[in-house]
């Protein structure tokens, strides 16, 4: 019964991305929002709603661990297995400035949740501090002049044309109920099987939990991949981890302070690590190949071997 509840769980949560991401898109279109905030907003945080939701559930049902877990895993997800298997399928081009600001972002955000977390406890304090963070981070993206490239590829990807505004709105709303249903599902068989298995709750949020909820990231980069849409590829996974982390733990932190493993735990070094290591690869020659591909993707392979 747990396993079909995760397995549910896992459907409802990628539907539910599906509908959200591509509606509130449209939605956010509608209202006059540019294509390069609606994709590194609108369309990065919205793949990221199955986090929020499955995080913000294993807090308030007393599964921190679970919680956390989930957003570093998630994080480490985004950059070994899902740029890793796009960068497989196509090589990514990068603008020079993913490097110069939205990276090294990136990577400051990840160094915050290790000092967060270094005492064993995030705080509601800290909660509303990558919260505020966050809010900064938006109006700075607001006022970024408009790109002829993004615009290309944001009409290429969800249509020039918003539609009506009340079907997306229903939308809208039918996602995040399937979001809700699939977190609570998901949360809930995971939970139990790592009990009966004696797995701790940290390792099934780094892995099953993690590779579950960022299903709408994985299915986006695939075709940004195949389109050779970098610039959508880019932005929805950096704002994807920027998101987790000032977004969804400063949330759930804010609604619940989390007790977590204290110091700097190899699961949130990995998470720098990795961060670092995209960073690294996109800077030579402003791309990703297939051979850094293939390197992050083995990079995760040994990752999942290592904390099982």
């Amino acid at each position: 019964m747990s396993v079909i509840l995760v397995l549910l769980g896992v459907g409802l949560l990628y539907f539910g991305g599906e509908l959200l991401v591509k509606n509130a898109s449209l939605l956010a279109r509608s209202l006059g929002l540019s294509p390069l905030v609606v994709g590194l907003t609108v369309v990065a945080f919205g793949t990221s709603a199955p986090e929020l939701a499955a995080s913000l559930v294993a807090a308030l049902v007393g599964n921190p661990e679970l919680a956390f877990g989930n957003v570093v895993g998630s994080n480490i997800a985004n950059l070994g297995l899902i740029l890793g298997g796009a960068a497989l399928l196509s090589p990514i081009r990068a603008q020079a400035r993913f490097l110069r600001r939205e990276l090294p972002f990136m990577v400051l955000v990840a160094l915050l949740m290790v000092g967060a977390a270094w005492d064993g406890r995030v705080s509601r304090l800290e909660g509303a501090f990558f919260l505020v963070l966050m809010v900064a981070y938006l109006v700075v993206l607001m006022r970024e002049p408009e790109s002829s490239e993004v615009l290309a590829e944001y009409e290429a990807e969800f249509g020039s044309k918003p539609g009506f505004v009340g079907r997306r709105l229903l939308f809208v709303l039918l996602g995040t109920a399937f979001l809700a249903l699939g977190a609570a599902a998901l949360v809930e068989g995971a939970s139990t099987i790592a009990r009966a298995l004696g797995v701790p709750e940290r390792v099934i949020g780094l892995s099953v939990v993690a590779v579950g909820t960022s299903l709408p990231e994985l299915a986006a980069a695939l075709v940004a991949a195949l389109k050779r849409e970098g610039d959508i590829l880019l932005g929805n996974v950096i704002g994807s981890n920027v998101f987790n982390v000032l977004g969804i733990l400063g949330s759930v932190a804010l609604a619940r302070p989390l007790s977590v493993t204290p110091g700097p735990t190899v699961d949130l070094e990995l998470m720098v690590g990795f961060s670092l290591v995209a960073w690294a690869f996109l800077w030579t020659g402003l791309r990703l190949g297939r051979k850094e591909g293939v390197a992050l993707l083995l990079f995760y392979g040994f990752y999942l071997v290592a904390i099982f």
